[in-house]
């Protein structure tokens, strides 16, 4: 490291979320120096110049620089590429998901990964959000009994740009996987069958690109505990992220504050008049916090990964058994898509 308190991180890609965590780095305490670079490089100084922070012309560059830790968050197809060879330059890595487009794509990763003490922690925030670690601690304390039931939605408020639709990877990998991660960690269980349905009701280029812009997956757990996931692009009322944790002895719920995008025709109920969350940004903006602080733990050594490419694997099967499932119409073993 620079030193012994503080860092120099590197960060690849500038959109929305480099951009977010660009700015939530430079105030992470231990952290002296964020370097950014983009395949536009015109927009990495224009991020930089916003932010105070520095900017590089290219990837090359950043590369060259002394850098204690590497922020991936570039389009899908490069993360492979960037994340070996930071790896190969001895760079811990933090890499918004998913590791690669596809599952063989993420297998060779993990396999060149194999020899490596370097860390990759993989991003998925919901890991870090304080209602998701006290279900998981409800869950796993057995406060709540054995559970019979979990409940997961996730409901854009609108669906994302139409040119991202055809490289998004589909509803299942793109947005289910986060529900597919979160079932598996606060369990502490594996999917073992799946049965997932979906339709198309508004844009075209859903259909067009061979994805659905509503669906509904049902998840059957090594120890015969059911999951339904609810996804959809098109949640007009708010953003709309909870999970339903339901036992024998009790339930825990994430997600159901006072900004939670529910309406109750129920004639007594007062509503709390805050507005619903816009986007995934403002939801899990804390999360996102607690996410960068705890690689800068993993990349000092104080911290096991917390999300390692295998993780990130084991949520990309149940997606690609989800697809297969929706377009064939049948339950999928999870044995009968993993490699």
């Amino acid at each position: 490291m620079t030193s012994a308190h503080t860092v120099t991180l590197g960060l690849a890609g500038t959109g929305r979320i480099g951009t977010s965590h660009a700015e939530t780095l430079k105030h992470l305490p231990g952290v002296e120096t964020v370097i950014v670079a983009d395949a536009d490089a015109e927009r990495a100084h224009a991020a930089a110049t916003k932010l105070g922070v520095q900017a590089v012309p290219d990837i090359d560059t950043l590369f060259a620089a002394p850098l204690d830790g590497l922020i991936i968050a570039t389009a899908t197809d490069s993360h492979p590429a960037l994340i070996t060879r930071a790896v190969d330059a001895g760079i811990p890595v933090f890499c918004e998901k998913p590791v690669a487009a596809d599952i063989q794509g993420t297998l060779d990763v993990i396999t060149r990964l194999e020899n490596s003490t370097v860390p990759v922690q993989i991003g998925f925030q919901r890991r870090f959000d304080a209602g998701y670690r006290a279900a998981r601690a409800a869950i796993t304390s057995g406060s709540l009994g054995w559970l019979h039931s979990l409940r997961a939605t996730t409901l854009d408020p609108s669906p994302p740009p139409a040119e991202y639709i055809p490289r998004s990877g589909g509803l299942f990998r793109d947005c289910g996987v986060h529900d597919f991660d979160i079932v598996r960690w606060v369990t502490g269980r594996e999917v073992v069958e799946v049965y997932a349905t979906g339709t198309n009701r508004g844009a075209q280029f859903f259909t067009a690109a061979g994805d659905v812009d509503t669906a509904a997956v049902q998840l059957r757990l090594d120890d015969d505990t059911l999951a339904t996931v609810s996804l959809s692009r098109y949640n007009g009322a708010g953003y709309d992220v909870r999970l339903e944790a339901l036992g024998s002895l009790g339930n825990a719920v994430v997600g159901l504050d006072d900004r939670a995008p529910l309406t109750s025709v129920e004639p007594d109920y007062v509503p709390s008049g805050l507005p619903a969350y816009p986007g995934f940004m403002e939801r899990f903006r804390r999360a996102y916090t607690e996410e960068l602080a705890a690689f800068l733990s993993v990349v000092s050594g104080e911290l096991a990964n917390p999300c390692t490419p295998t993780d990130a694997l084991e949520a990309f099967y149940i997606a690609e058994a989800c697809e297969l499932s929706r377009h064939q119409n049948r339950p999928v073993p999870i044995a009968e898509v993993r490699r």
